[in-house]
């Protein structure tokens, strides 16, 4: 991935990730997916599911689709300015994104079967209303619950595109597997937060500070409940990354850090990261992640 150094002046466009979550053997694991190549997006890198807000994604926001009333979706959100309609919509963005780019259907009721369906409509062209109408499947909202928001800076570091992100977390749901899509996603495995965090610092895979920052959070944490739990407990965080050239590099902070306008933290681990060896690590190396 390559610095940008060009300043963005449009608005940033809402979007949608979904951090999915499962307990394992060798404890709480993380999906991540790898962006195809040749995406004008993190092309390469590995992400969460999701992607931007959609103009279907409002008309998807009815009783008959969500299991929650858009009221109480803009308050897990804490964004008051939100209309009803704007705030549901990320959700529904959320499920949809996640269900495109890996198959997982976050819906009430999706036996493996069902899945396995859905995921065979979607393949062949019918868009992710239709699917969800033919099988009279309604979304879970309540299985996406808010972790963060990242708000893209005005000169991005990794695109040229702003982008406002609502991050979710979500149990991964039983009976399903993730399969990503061959089209937008390339690539996915399943790795702890640390050991994603590992193969980032062996260049094995490529990380966007947002996905950096994320993991180093859910280092935290042992198990998928521990994490939900945080979520309910919690209003996600705004982090309005703020970057800044010093010595010929690229630092980028995020609030907590001296230069940065907001004086408490909002994330645990590093308060800035720096643009290096083709990619952005902490200043005082690896471990300063888990400090």
């Amino acid at each position: 991935m390559e610095l940008n150094t060009q300043n963005v002046t449009t608005p940033p466009r809402a979007a949608a990730t979904v951090v999915m979550l499962r307990d394992t053997a060798q404890g709480l694991e993380v999906l991540l997916i790898k962006r195809h190549d040749k995406s004008d997006v993190l092309g390469g890198a590995h992400v969460f599911p999701g992607g931007k807000v959609d103009a279907s994604d409002p008309q998807m926001c009815t009783p008959d689709v969500l299991d929650q009333t858009p009221d109480a979706l803009r308050g897990q959100l804490n964004e008051p300015h939100l209309s009803l309609t704007e705030a549901a919509a990320i959700f529904v963005a959320a499920a949809r994104e996640t269900f495109e780019e890996s198959g997982i259907l976050l819906v009430h009721g999706a036996s493996a079967a069902r899945a396995l369906t859905a995921r065979t409509m979607l393949r062949a062209g019918h868009d992710f209303a239709s699917v969800l109408a033919s099988a009279k499947l309604r979304l879970a909202t309540s299985a996406l619950l808010p972790w963060s928001r990242w708000v893209t800076p005005h000169m991005p570091s990794m695109m040229k595109k702003r982008f406002d992100t609502r991050f979710f977390v979500a149990a991964m749901p039983a009976h399903q597997t993730a399969q990503h899509d061959n089209h937008e996603a390339t690539a996915s495995v399943w790795l702890t937060p640390r050991n994603a965090l590992s193969r980032y610092w062996a260049n094995d895979i490529a990380l966007a500070p947002p996905q950096i920052m994320s993991l180093v959070h859910l280092a935290r944490h042992t198990d998928v409940q521990s994490v939900l739990n945080a979520a309910v407990t919690q209003p996600p965080p705004t982090i309005a990354p703020q970057p800044f050239d010093q010595g010929g590099m690229r630092i980028t902070c995020y609030p907590g850090d001296p230069s940065h306008s907001t004086a408490t933290r909002a994330l645990p681990g590093p308060t800035r990261l720096v643009y290096r060896n083709n990619r952005f690590e902490p200043e005082s190396g690896f471990d300063a992640l888990f400090s």
